[in-house]
């Protein structure tokens, strides 16, 4: 059990409080530490990481307040797991993959229609903004536009982020996105879909289907 822990177990660096970014398995800890760079650092240096530290905390903070406060909206959708007396249904946005009917084809993804906040919606998605051949890059990106299929009579304006879902293990780094929606202008642009590094998206594009949990707040006027 021990030998199986020290393998398995990622162990961050004692000096990450100052800055130092390694993280590894566990029997490796006291081989970097002893080679960890960041204790002889002059002040100035230790300075200028620990500023830069600062500034990713306050963005992050920026961000959680923003969605606590997008929690008190009147109008909040989102697409989630449908509970009935004897099943429990899975009702995640999928994104299911498709090619181009190109000479040269381009993967694309799709979601089916769904409802949230009584609208019809669609999630499109494609793959480093479709190049011909993203299986060619070392480093593949998802970006995603959310489309309004219902017919409104007034614009509908809001804030919206897609997370992962409580059944999949999709490494997302929430970003809020807005837009208000009309008859004539009912697509978004393509957005980065905020998968955390090229690796977490390789396993994405591995899959057969994207489940994603996507949340939509409705702005009153």
């Amino acid at each position: 059990m021990s030998t199986f822990w020290s393998v398995t177990v990622v162990t961050l660096c004692k000096y990450k409080r100052i800055g130092c970014p390694w993280q590894g398995p566990f029997h490796e800890l006291t081989a970097h530490e002893g080679e960890c760079g960041h204790p002889t650092k002059t002040g100035n240096e230790l300075m200028e990481i620990l500023d830069e530290m600062d500034q990713n905390h306050k963005k992050e903070m920026q961000l959680y307040n923003s969605i606590f406060n997008l929690l008190s909206f009147e109008k909040i959708g989102y697409t989630g797991t449908d509970f009935c007396s004897q099943t429990c249904h899975k009702k995640e946005v999928q994104f299911r993959p498709y090619r181009t009917d190109d000479f040269i084809t381009r993967l694309y993804y799709e979601t089916p229609r769904f409802t949230v906040l009584n609208q019809t919606w669609v999630l499109k998605a494609r793959v480093n903004d479709s190049e011909r051949n993203p299986n060619l890059s070392c480093k593949r990106t998802l970006s995603f536009q959310l489309i309004l299929k219902s017919k409104v009579n007034s614009p509908m304006e809001c804030s919206f982020l897609l997370l992962k879902g409580p059944y999949d293990d999709v490494k997302i780094n929430p970003v809020i996105y807005h837009f208000a929606f009309t008859n004539e202008n009912n697509e978004t642009d393509y957005m980065p879909l905020p998968i955390i590094d090229s690796v977490e998206c390789n396993k994405l594009l591995a899959a057969k289907n994207i489940n994603l949990r996507l949340f939509i707040f409705q702005i009153q006027k």
